[in-house]
């Protein structure tokens, strides 16, 4: 029995989180939740599984939920989610909370002797050397629930890390993927928000649209696996059923191939190494036909080459980044930028930053700056 606490319950990650738990009573304990303000769906989730210590990132929602309900313990702030990361009674963290909370949330964690069950890009994106080097030092794993990375987690078990060539990414390459270039200025957030395969929150949604969901994998990849970022590559792949390709010395390739379903990856970093049959839906190759690899366009997915050039600069430069991406996505959605500025924004304010070495309390005040940097930029 492995007792888990979901940070970012509320969720998509968090929400088939609990439904792989669901499916695993003998296995899994849901011990504890957290989420960032929507305390009523927290509240529902937490008595479904008979949860009474809860965290949430808004102090009014968790003042809310503690009138509620007054016997149970309801932790306020980002500090709450570092306290419910930590309890006792938790054996596996897994984090699935957007921003630095994530992070800050990790490595108490692993500084408590968590094991993590990751799906929040930032934290290895923002501070990944030293959240690996933590990892290691306590051996403790960190297993990715993005089905990218753990595809490439899947196919690299009992291979050294010297036999990899290369490791493959796969992209679907978005909503927009056909639209005319020329076009992409003038595309309506509700345009981009239609994937075509998978059913995400908004946020990654558009950074599926630029790729830039791509950028950040690679720079996770780069940690997560050691390899040299040259040796991650993206390939679009409409059908999304390869999640991932890692072609081996010897001109072998192993792929991972799986419905576009965000469960199973959960489920595989759950029970890890342990495998499980819980009735998840099949894939049948026989229905699904063709399935087709491509280059991604460089002037459509400018964002590829922003996340390398973060990663090549180091230290806190990918911090500044993902959070000036963050605000430009969220502008874009609510209509104060276009499409086509997304990129614009990121790649200005990093043109403005000057990275230093990425510690926790540096990572948080990047953030924090280049969050601003993003919220006055204006298109020239």
């Amino acid at each position: 029995m492995k007792r888990i606490a979901v940070l970012g319950s509320t969720g998509s990650i968090g929400t088939q989180c609990l439904d792989v738990a669901v499916r695993l009573p003998e296995r899994i304990r849901v011990a504890a939740l957290a989420a960032h303000r929507d305390h009523i769906k927290l509240h529902e989730q937490a008595q479904r599984f008979g949860v009474t210590q809860v965290a949430l990132v808004d102090e009014a929602a968790a003042s809310a939920l503690r009138e509620r309900e007054p016997t149970w313990q309801v932790f306020p702030g980002d500090e709450g989610l570092q306290t419910i990361a930590t309890l006792p009674e938790v054996d596996l963290v897994v984090v699935g909370v957007a921003g630095v909370c994530g992070l800050a949330a990790t490595v108490a964690a692993l500084r408590a002797g968590k094991s993590i069950a990751l799906a929040s890009k930032e934290v290895l994106v923002a501070a990944g050397e030293s959240v690996m080097a933590l990892a290691h030092e306590r051996n403790l794993p960190i297993v990715p629930i993005d089905s990218e990375h753990s595809a490439v987690f899947q196919c690299l078990q009992g291979e050294e890390p010297a036999a990899v060539s290369r490791i493959l990414l796969t992209a679907s390459g978005g909503a927009l993927r056909d639209v005319p270039l020329d076009d992409l200025p003038y595309v309506t957030a509700e345009r981009a928000l239609q994937h075509p395969t998978w059913r995400m929150g908004a946020k990654i949604t558009i950074d599926s649209a630029t790729l830039m969901n791509k950028g950040l994998e690679i720079i996770e990849a780069h940690w997560l696996f050691g390899a040299p970022a040259e040796r991650v590559q993206v390939v679009l792949h409409p059908q999304s059923i390869v999640h991932a390709l890692v072609e081996m010395r010897d001109g072998s390739v192993l792929a991972q191939l799986g419905l576009p379903d965000m469960r199973l990856p959960i489920q595989y970093a759950l029970l890890y190494p342990e495998r499980v049959d819980t009735a998840l839906p099949r894939l049948d190759l026989t229905r699904v036909g063709a399935l087709t690899f491509s280059d991604p366009d460089p002037q459509r997915y400018p964002a590829l080459q922003v996340a390398r050039d973060a990663l090549a600069a180091g230290g806190t430069m990918p911090a500044a980044m993902n959070a000036a991406n963050e605000v430009a996505v969220a502008r874009f959605l609510k209509g104060d930028i276009a499409f086509t500025d997304i990129m614009r924004c990121v790649r200005e304010v990093m043109e403005k930053h000057q990275p230093q070495p990425a510690s926790l309390d540096a990572v948080q005040e990047v953030d924090t700056w280049a969050r601003e940097q993003a919220s006055w930029w204006k298109c020239p």
